[in-house]
Order: C-alpha cells, then sequence, then structure tokens
C-alpha cells in the first residue's frame, strides 16, 4: 500500500476504500490517465482540461467545456481534498470516486465517449479505469496554509486583517455553519440563491427540500479559483461575500449580515489565506 504524505491541516489518514487500496502503480497509472485525452471521443479533452493544477484544480471558465466547445451547465468543481467527500458533483450524484471518475467520460457535454470503449483506447478495462482514476484524486490534497500554520499555533502566521477575518468568519458572518472541518465544508447540501432552472440536488433524491440545493465546496485554494458558486456566476471573492451579506438565500442559515465595508475587506483577507500547498500523486 502507498503512503501518500499529507499537508498541515487535514486528517492525516487518506480515506480509500477495501477494494481499491492506494497503490503506487495504480496512483500514477491515474496520474497519466487523469492527463490523457484519448478518453475523450475526439481525443481533445482529458480530465485536466477543466481541472487544472494551476487553478486549483478547476479552471477560470464559468461552465465546464467539453468536446467541440460545448458548455456543460454548471461550473467546473475544485477537486482538492475529494479523498475525503461523502459524495461527488454539485449534485451529489456519485457516491464513491469510483463512481464520479467515468461519468465525465460518458458524458456527451464532457468528453463525450462510452466508458468501455474509452477504457479498451488505453489498455484498461472499466474497473481498472475506475480505480486507477479514483486513486490518483485521493492524491490531490491542499492545505499547509498560512490559516493551518495560524490553527497549528503559529500566531504570526496570519495578518491582524485576517485574524479580524476569522473572527468574522466564525462569529458574525456565520461562514462556519457550512465551511467546517478540516476541508472546510459540512458535504451538505443548501439553497443558497432563488431558485432557477438547474433543480440541483432535488434531481438525485426528489425530495421538495432540495430543489435548487447544492453541494457546500471547499474553500481551499478559493482564491485561485475564480468565478464562483455552481453556476459560476459572481466573479470575486468580494462579490461572494457581498452576495452572503444580503442574505437572499432559501437556506435558513442564510441572512441579511450587516457587514461593513472593513469587515467584508477582512474577511476576503482570511479566504486568500486559505491558499496553500497543492500536492497530487506521490510527490
Amino acid at each position: 500500500m502507498a503512503i501518500v504524505a499529507v499537508p498541515l491541516g487535514l486528517d492525516q489518514l487518506v480515506p480509500a476504500p477495501a477494494e481499491n487500496p492506494l497503490e503506487a502503480d495504480r496512483i500514477r497509472k491515474g496520474r497519466e490517465l487523469f492527463l490523457d485525452k484519448r478518453l475523450s471521443r475526439d481525443g481533445t479533452v482529458a480530465c485536466a482540461s477543466c481541472h487544472d493544477a494551476a487553478y486549483g484544480f478547476s479552471d477560470r471558465e464559468a461552465r465546464a467545456v467539453g468536446i467541440g466547445g460545448q458548455r456543460g451547465p454548471r461550473r467546473s468543481p475544485r477537486i482538492v481534498n475529494r479523498a475525503y467527500g461523502r459524495t461527488h458533483f454539485w449534485d451529489g450524484r456519485a457516491g464513491s470516486l469510483e463512481e464520479q471518475v467515468l461519468q465525465p467520460i460518458a458524458n456527451p457535454l464532457e468528453m463525450g465517449m462510452g466508458v468501455e470503449a474509452a477504457a479498451a483506447r488505453v489498455g484498461l478495462t472499466r474497473e481498472e479505469l475506475a480505480r486507477a482514476l479514483a486513486s490518483y484524486v485521493r492524491t490531490i490534497l491542499a492545505g499547509d496554509s498560512a490559516y493551518d500554520r495560524f490553527v497549528a499555533g503559529d500566531r504570526g502566521a496570519l495578518t491582524a486583517e485576517q485574524q479580524a477575518g476569522l473572527r468574522l468568519f466564525r462569529g458574525k458572518a456565520n461562514c462556519g455553519a457550512c465551511h467546517l472541518g478540516p476541508n472546510l465544508t459540512d458535504e451538505e447540501f443548501h439553497r443558497t440563491g432563488e431558485l432557477g432552472e438547474d433543480a440541483g440536488r432535488f434531481a438525485v433524491t426528489r425530495e421538495e427540500r432540495d430543489r435548487g440545493a447544492f453541494k457546500t465546496p471547499t474553500l481551499r485554494q478559493v482564491a485561485e479559483t475564480p468565478p464562483y458558486f455552481h453556476d459560476g456566476s459572481k466573479a470575486t471573492l468580494e462579490a461572494v461575500i457581498e452576495f452572503y451579506n444580503e442574505g437572499k438565500g432559501g437556506d435558513p442559515e442564510i441572512r441579511p449580515l450587516g457587514l461593513t465595508a472593513e469587515e467584508k475587506g477582512q474577511l476576503a483577507a482570511l479566504l486568500r489565506a486559505f491558499t496553500g500547498r497543492v500536492q497530487e500523486g506521490l510527490r
């Protein structure tokens, strides 16, 4: 079994299912596949096309771009620390990474390739393809940020402005109601805005309370990955803070905050302190 080094701030045990333990050869193969455009129908798109290491393993597009320049309905999520996730995708429709990694391959708006055919192109079975990609994704970890060092006891790791932002995050701004734990997400689903055409979690559960609800994203590397929200509708961190300050969402945790201009700046400064070290593979 491979030993994966874990950055400061995260749970030190990287979860993996018994049927797909972390193994060095499989992780290396998964990394190769993640970069391999042969997994798309026309050979133009790889997993890394939407999940670019330079952008916190996301991209800068408001909505995912697939083969032929087609646009998906949602933003490409950051996939750092997905090893710790309970469900995957904005609507949580995949219950494991082994299930998740195959869906973009088959999606006609993304890679547009039958999974068995894609696996055959690279000399693998469907199961081998899923296990290798999932193993690699489990090694994409982000931590060791200024925030992590501060929490670990380095009182000088955050500036006075960022420390004020942290007090707001945990208190008046109520960010910690949903962005909590080592990965700064509750892994739950919330309706943060007005109902639109995208049914969100409702499409999976058919529970009316889930209509328009989307998974809470991690805030790790958040400063690297504008635009924001599932639809890429907010261009900057400041716009996100203003949205929550107005408090017009459908979730009971969302209410007007009454933040001052100074407090908004302090929160933005803290959010930038969540950018840390990203590692992947066995390096």
